[in-house]
This record gives C-alpha cells, structure tokens and sequence, in this order.
C-alpha cells in the first residue's frame, strides 16, 4: 500500500461534510505514515530540536543585545513567550479538530478558504525548506572553525552538502530514527546549558534590570563605534529562536493519542523554551561587568559572546563542550526542519497539489521518502547557488552571515506571517462552522491577539530591513517581495485548480485522518 497513488476525489456535492474535509483513515488507495510511532517524547524531540536551544542562545542572543534591546534581551524573550503561548492556545484547539500533516496549510484551507491556505502552504513549504539550508551555512561555519584547529581546511559548500547528504540517509527510515538521534541531540544541548547557567548566576553579575518586562521594548543610542540597538530586530530574532515548535501538529498522523500528546507538546515546549531562554540570556549578561561591555562584545565578536563568560566563570571545559555542541545542535535543527519539510511536500503531493509522487510512502518504513528526497535536492541547490554566487572562500560572511543568516530572516519572515494568519483562521473557523463550540479565550480573544502581535512583530522587522541590508547584501530588501511572490503564486494556482480542476480544488488541505 504504500506505493498506492493518491486519486482525485469525486466532485463534491453540497454536503455540510463534504465541504469541510476528507478523513483518509479508512480508505486504502491513499498512502499513509506510520501510525502510532511516536509518543510525547518523541514529538516533543522533533518539534523543540527544531527551535534548537543552544543554536538559538549562541546564534540570536549575541544579535537581540548587541542589536536589539541590550539589557532587555531576557524580557524580549519573555515577551516572545507570552505571545507564542497565547499563539498555542488557538492552534491548540484547532489541532484538536483535525489531525493532519498539513499543519498551517490545512488549519488556514479550513478557516479562510482554500485559496489562501494553499498559497500559505506553498510559503510554508519554501519557509521550512529553506531553514535546512540555512542551519547546513551554521553548520559548515562551525565545523570549519572547528577543523581548523586540527590543521583541517575543507570549503564550507562541501560540509554544508555532507550535513544535507547524512541528514537525508536518516530520515529516510522510520521516523523514530529521527527521534533518537534528535533526543541526545537536545538533552546535551540543554544540560550544558544548565550547567553554564547555574556557574553565571553562582559568579557573575546578576541584577534585575535584565527582567524588567519595559526593557523588552527599549533599544539604545549609538555611543562610540558601537551601533544603535532596535526593538524590531531584537524581537524578530527572539522570535525566530522558537521557530520549530510549531511543527507539532505535523506529526499528529504518526503520533499516539494525537488529539492530547500534540497539545501537550506545544505547551510543553513553548513555555518550557520561553522560560529556558529568558534564564539563559539573562545568564549571559550576567557574564560581563556592564551591559556596555556585553553589547560590544556582541557587535564585535559574536561568535564568542557565550564562550568567553563560559571559559572565565564556569572552566575552560564548559566553553569547549559548547563549542562542540553548536556544531551537532546545528545538524539536529536542520534535521527537525528537513522533517517537517518533507511532511508538508508531503501533503499537498498526495492531495495532489504538487507531483503525486510526494505523497507516497516507503512501503516498509511508512516515511515520506520521496518527499523527503526531493527536499534534499531543494537545500542542496540552495546551498550550491550560494557557493557560485557568494563564493566559497570566506565562511564567516558566506556561510553564517549570508546562507545562515539571510535564509533564517526569509523562512521567518513567512512563518510568523503565516502564524498571524492561523490565527485569524482559527477565530473564523469556530465562529463560522463551529458556534457551538466558540469560547470567549480559547477561539476569539487568544486568536485575535495572537494575529495583532505577530502582525506587529513582522511590521516592526520592516520598519528596520535596512540593518538587514547594510553593507554588501542589500539583496535582504528583497527577501519580503520574494515571500510574498510565492503566497501570490499558491493563490493564483488554487484558483486555476477551481475553475479547471475542481475536484482537485476540493480536497485541497481537507485530508485529515480520524482514525487515530
């Protein structure tokens, strides 16, 4: 069966059901994942290696101080919090409506009408796609940083392409194979960093300031050589170190007792990140004697900003350990990210919304190999359009600053869009098809201010593009254009599959499987 073909469903007739979704469990020409393979503890490994803990305190921190809010780093991160557990609480309950590995594409096609959802599908499809290829530049940057000092020169592309290479072999088989490997990639991840919180709070410089919650909307002057902070970009990248959580509902076919284990896991995970995050920041404030100090080292030397107080406070050990673990947390969040990938082609190939051939599954492992593969070859072709165009010489700007950073703004950029979206679609959805089942929180308020917040978010990330596009790469100034072309494009395509292939049209987003 798990070659079988998706066919396209009849015309729909008018019928209250038809026209709200399809439920696949009991029909045996549609290829199916692996029921029942994972439980709480693997969903949550899938979906919190993807926001990758020490990846996003090493990679964003040094940029929410150093650029963005200075002290008020650890209440940006709080704000951040707040904002995506309030996000949760509709896409909660939307999850626990309908069980699909379509995640935002589905939940949209069902609230704002299929159009949208699948221009947002496609978006979502590119925004994940590209955030492998983005962790395979942070990767590569560490990794040659690291072989360097064992005398070892290999070409950033060339690591970035092994990283893609091995992470497609393992996602190939049983998604429990991604679960394991994901799992000591996060608990390492998250006891050395323990372990450097409780040695800064111990000896450093711990004040109060870091928490005030007004802080998370200051930034600072310039002074000196140092640049002026801004709130936009300190928020945007708060934001985008939670990037990850959010893919839960995408494993609801392949999770046991899906309509409790994905909810838990999404609060589990966003508060459980929110208040890791807040501490850890604030940890590493604490590991320089004024937060002057802690900006310069973040505009100047990044890279350092948690190795350097790690070293001094807490042993030369802590430092080395880390240094290591950015290199294999790297590889674990493109590998959450590739998953998810590969679940959304996934998606709309088998509800034929792209080559029918995605949509199919390995007849043994039950993954979503072919879609899988095929997101391999779209990071490798990234990867590879870098390297000609930026060149392959020089991997803290090619790698880090251009691959990593550029391609995470890009794919962020459309996933906080789309979550606002979601949130919309959530609150319609219920006050439209389920009245019955309206509730004052949990599908009116909660949505609402989720959109409002996320939509300010992302306006406030425009208002400062510029940082984004200073110097050589004013390419950033068109990262917003190209997301919003590629929602644009999905619309026009759900249109045409309206007027010329409707039963197409129909199933678009509304596969969702209830027999689980």
């Amino acid at each position: 069966m798990g070659h079988a073909p998706v066919p396209e469903l009849p015309s729909v007739t008018a019928t209250a059901q038809a026209a709200e979704d399809y439920d696949v469990s009991e029909r045996q020409d549609v290829a199916k994942l692996r029921k029942g393979a994972i439980g709480l503890g693997g969903v949550l490994f899938l979906t919190v290696t993807g926001a990758a803990p020490i990846s996003a305190m090493l990679f964003n921190t040094p940029i929410v101080v150093g650029f963005g809010q200075g002290v008020g780093a650890p209440a940006a991160f709080g704000f951040a919090t707040i904002v995506l557990a309030v996000f949760s609480v509709g896409y909660v309950a939307m999850a626990r409506k309908k069980t699909t590995a379509g995640g935002f594409y589905s939940y949209i096609s069902h609230g704002l009408g299929r159009e949208l959802g699948i221009g947002t599908g496609y978006a979502s499809v590119v925004a994940y796609s590209v955030f492998e290829a983005s962790l395979a530049g942070g990767f590569a940057y560490f990794l040659n940083l690291k072989l360097n000092q064992f005398g070892v020169n290999i070409a950033w592309p060339w690591l970035a392409l092994g990283m893609v290479l091995l992470i497609s072999a393992l996602t190939y088989f049983d998604v429990r194979v991604s679960s394991i490997v994901l799992a000591i990639g996060l608990i390492s991840e998250v006891v050395i960093l323990i372990i450097f919180d409780i040695f800064l709070f111990a000896k450093g410089h711990v004040t109060a300031a870091p928490l005030n919650p007004v802080n998370a909307f200051k930034g600072f002057p310039a002074e000196g050589k140092l640049a002026a902070g801004a709130i936009g970009i300190g928020l945007f990248f708060a934001f985008w170190s939670w990037v990850g959580f959010e893919m839960a509902p995408n494993y609801g076919e392949e999770s046991r007792d899906p309509k409790r284990n994905i909810p838990r896991a999404m609060y589990i995970s966003v508060i459980g990140l929110g208040v890791f995050y807040t501490i850890t920041s604030w940890a590493s404030l604490a590991g320089y004697p004024s937060t002057k100090a802690a900006v310069a080292q973040s505009q100047n030397d990044a890279a350092h900003y948690f190795l350097i107080p790690a070293s001094q406070y807490a042993g030369h050990w802590v430092a080395s350990v880390m240094s290591y673990l950015i290199i294999t947390g790297s590889f674990a969040c493109g590998m959450a990210f590739h998953n998810t990938t590969a679940r959304y082609l996934y998606s709309v190939g088998r509800e034929g919304l792209a080559p029918r051939a995605l949509g199919r599954t390995h007849p043994r492992w039950k993954s979503p190999h072919i879609a899988s593969i095929a997101q391999s070859v779209m990071a490798a072709i990234i990867i590879g359009l870098f390297a000609i165009f930026t060149g392959s010489n020089d991997p803290n700007t090619q790698a880090y600053i251009q691959l990593y950073g550029l391609m995470a703004v890009m794919g962020v950029i459309i996933i906080l869009s789309v979550q606002a979206v979601v949130s919309l679609s959530v609150l319609v959805y219920f006050e439209r098809f389920h009245k019955d089942e309206v509730h004052w929180w949990r599908t009116r308020l909660a949505p609402l201010l989720s959109f409002i917040s996320q939509a300010f978010v992302v306006y406030l990330l425009f208002t400062n593009i510029d940082f984004l596009g200073a110097g050589s790469y004013s390419y950033a100034n068109w990262l917003g254009p190209i997301d919003a072309a590629v929602v644009l494009i999905g619309v026009g395509t759900a249109f045409y599959f309206k007027k010329y292939k409707p039963a197409k049209y129909e199933q678009a987003g509304r596969l969702i499987n209830d027999g689980l």
